[in-house]
C-alpha cells in the first residue's frame, strides 16, 4: 500500500507542478486554447493518443468486448491504430491546421459557423458538444475510480471527486500547454505500463501458447445466453474465442468502425490539429500517434480478449445483468503491488489526459461560440472594427476567466452522472461518441475537401446524428448503443452528400476565398 500511495502523490504533484509552470502561457485565448498554435508533434502526438484512450478503453471497452468476442477484440486495437490515428493525421492534420488558421477558427463549431457562414450552425454545434460530452466523460470517471477501488480500497465515489479536483486544478492552472505536456509524461507511463502487465498476466497463465490453448476451450456459458444479445452466440463453434474474427465479425466490425472512425468527428481530438506547429511537427506526429495507439490500444484489447480465463462469470446474478466492467479489474487483482500501482497509473494517466481535454474542449465551445461571440463574415473576418489594445486585453482575460468557471460547471455535472450511472462505461461512450460523431464527422472531412458542402445538408446531419442517438436512447436502445453510433457515423457522409447535391450552394467568391489557404506550401 506505501508504494501504491508513493507513486501516486509523486505523478500528481508532476502534474500540478506542469500546470503551475505553464500558467504564462494560459493568460490569452489562444494560449488557453491552442497553446499558440505552436504546439509540437511529439506533444501533439501524445495528446491525441492519450486522450484517445482512457479508462473507458482500459476498464470498460477492453473487458466487454475482450468478453464477448475473445482474441479477436485485438482487431479494435489494429482498428485504432489503423483508422483513428493513421489515416486521421493523413486525412485531417494538414488540412485542418490551415484551414482553422486561416479563417481564425479556434473551436470545431467556430468552424461549422464560418466554414458555412452561418451562426445558428455554430451556437447549435457548440450546445450538442457541451451536452454529449458529460456521458463521456461520466464513463472516464466510472473507470479509473473502479480501479482505484480495486487497487487501495477507496470507495468509488471518493475516487471520481478527487480525480474531479486534480483534473481541474492543472487545466485551470496552465491551459492546453499544460494539458499536452502532461499528457506527454502520462503517455510514457501508459506505454511502459500496458506492455509490463501484458507480460506478468500472461505469465500468470502460463505465458501466451499456454493462454491462447485456454482460449481454445472456452465456450458461452450460461449467463452469456440469458441475455439479450443471445444471437451474439447462435452459430458458435468451439474455438471461436481464440479464433481471427471471433464468434461475431459483423459486430466486431461495428466496434472497429465506431471506436476508430469517431475520432474524426470529436471535437476534443480534432482540436489537436488546430495547435500543431508546422509540416515537420504534423509528419513526425503521425509516425508517433500510429505507434501510440498500436502499443496502447492493442495492448489493451489484446490483454481484455483473455478475460473469460480470469473471471468465472461476468453476470451478476443479483443485480441480473452483465459487469464487464469488473472484469479487467477482476484480471489485476493478483498482481504485485507494485505492478498494481503502475497499473493505477497507467488508467489514472490515461483518464487525466481524457478527462483534461474533454473539459477544456467544452468550456471554450461554450465560452467563444455562446456567450462571447465574435461576429464574423462570411470570409472569417471579425466584424466589429478596432478595438482599443487595452480593451481587447481585458476581453481575453475575462473569455479566460469564464473558461475557468465552465470547466469546473462541466466536472461537477459530468461528476453527478458518474457517481449515479445509468450505463455501462462502453454504452455511456457510444451514446457520446454516437451523438458527437454521427453529427460532426461528415460536414467536417467533407467541408475541408468539397466546395460543394451547403448549409442545408450541414445542418441535416446534425439532426441526423442526434436524433437516431437520442430516439434510439429513448425507446431503451433496441439497437446498441455502440451499432447505433457506427450507423450514425457512415449514415452521415450519405445525408451530407445527398442533401448537397440538392440544396443551393454557398456563393463561390467565398468558398473560392476560403479553400485559398491550401495554395500554401507550408504551415504558415
Amino acid at each position: 500500500m506505501l508504494i501504491k500511495i508513493i507513486l501516486t502523490v509523486i505523478f500528481l504533484c508532476l502534474t500540478i507542478a506542469v500546470g503551475v509552470y505553464s500558467r504564462r502561457q494560459a493568460s490569452t485565448v489562444d494560449g488557453f486554447v491552442l497553446g499558440g498554435r505552436n504546439v509540437g508533434g511529439w506533444l501533439t502526438a501524445f495528446a491525441f493518443g492519450t486522450s484517445y484512450f482512457s479508462a473507458v478503453v482500459f476498464v470498460g471497452y477492453a473487458g466487454q468486448f475482450g468478453w464477448k468476442y475473445g482474441m479477436s477484440s485485438s482487431w479494435i486495437g489494429v482498428g485504432n491504430a489503423v483508422i483513428g490515428s493513421l489515416l486521421a493525421w493523413l486525412v485531417l492534420g494538414r488540412r485542418t491546421r490551415l484551414m482553422t488558421q486561416h479563417i481564425e477558427s479556434r473551436t470545431m463549431p467556430d468552424f461549422f459557423g464560418t466554414r458555412f457562414g452561418d451562426e445558428g450552425l455554430r451556437i447549435v454545434a457548440s450546445i450538442i458538444a457541451f451536452v454529449f460530452l458529460i456521458p463521456y466523460t461520466a464513463g472516464v470517471y466510472m473507470g479509473i475510480s473502479k480501479l482505484f477501488e480495486m487497487g487501495f480500497g477507496v470507495p468509488y465515489e471518493y475516487c471520481a471527486v478527487t480525480m474531479a479536483l486534480l483534473t481541474a486544478v492543472y487545466v485551470i492552472l496552465g491551459g492546453y500547454k499544460a494539458t499536452a505536456i502532461n499528457d506527454f509524461i502520462q503517455g510514457i507511463i501508459m506505454l511502459v505500463g500496458i506492455t509490463t502487465v501484458i507480460a506478468v498476466v500472461l505469465n500468470s497463465q502460463g505465458g501466451l501458447v499456454e493462454a491462447y490453448h485456454k482460449m481454445l476451450a472456452q465456450v458461452p456459458n450460461q449467463d452469456d445466453l440469458t441475455q439479450r444479445g443471445k444471437e451474439l452466440y447462435d452459430n458458435f463453434q468451439a474455438g471461436d474465442f481464440a479464433s481471427w474474427f471471433g464468434p461475431n465479425p459483423l459486430s466486431l466490425f461495428g466496434v472497429v468502425v465506431l471506436t476508430s472512425l469517431g475520432t474524426w468527428g470529436l471535437p476534443q481530438m480534432v482540436g489537436k490539429f488546430y495547435s500543431i506547429t508546422d509540416e515537420s511537427a504534423i509528419k513526425r506526429g503521425t509516425i508517433i500517434s500510429t505507434i501510440f495507439a498500436l502499443i496502447v490500444a492493442g495492448g489493451c484489447y489484446f490483454l481484455g480478449g483473455f478475460g473469460r480465463l480470469f473471471v468465472p462469470t461476468a453476470f451478476n446474478a443479483e443485480k441480473g445483468k452483465f459487469v464487464y466492467d469488473n472484469i479487467v479489474p477482476s484480471m489485476l487483482e493478483t498482481l504485485p503491488d507494485f505492478l498494481i500501482a503502475l497499473v493505477i497509473l497507467l488508467v489514472l494517466s490515461a483518464s487525466m489526459s481524457t478527462l483534461a481535454g474533454l473539459v477544456l474542449t467544452s468550456s471554450s465551445t461554450m465560452t467563444l461560440d455562446l456567450i462571447y461571440r465574435d461576429k464574423k463574415s462570411e470570409t472569417g473576418e471579425v466584424e466589429g472594427g478596432e478595438i482599443d489594445d487595452i480593451v481587447a486585453e481585458k476581453i481575453e482575460r475575462r473569455k479566460v476567466v469564464v473558461m475557468r468557471v465552465l470547466i469546473v460547471f462541466f466536472i461537477v455535472i459530468s461528476l453527478m452522472i458518474a457517481l449515479n450511472p445509468p450505463q455501462f462505461i462502453a454504452q455511456l461512450m457510444g451514446i457520446s461518441w454516437g451523438a458527437l460523431a454521427g453529427a460532426f464527422l461528415a460536414p467536417f472531412m467533407l467541408g475541408l475537401y468539397w466546395k460543394g458542402v451547403t448549409r442545408s445538408a450541414v445542418w441535416a446531419c446534425f439532426a441526423w446524428g442526434v436524433g437516431i442517438t437520442v430516439v434510439n436512447m429513448l425507446l431503451g436502445n433496441p439497437v446498441n448503443p455502440i451499432d447505433c453510433g457506427a450507423i450514425a457515423m457512415v449514415g452521415g457522409f450519405l445525408v451530407v452528400g445527398i442533401v448537397s447535391l440538392t440544396t443551393p450552394k454557398m456563393s463561390q467568391k467565398v468558398i473560392n476565398k476560403i479553400f485559398a489557404c491550401y495554395k500554401e506550401r507550408s504551415i504558415p
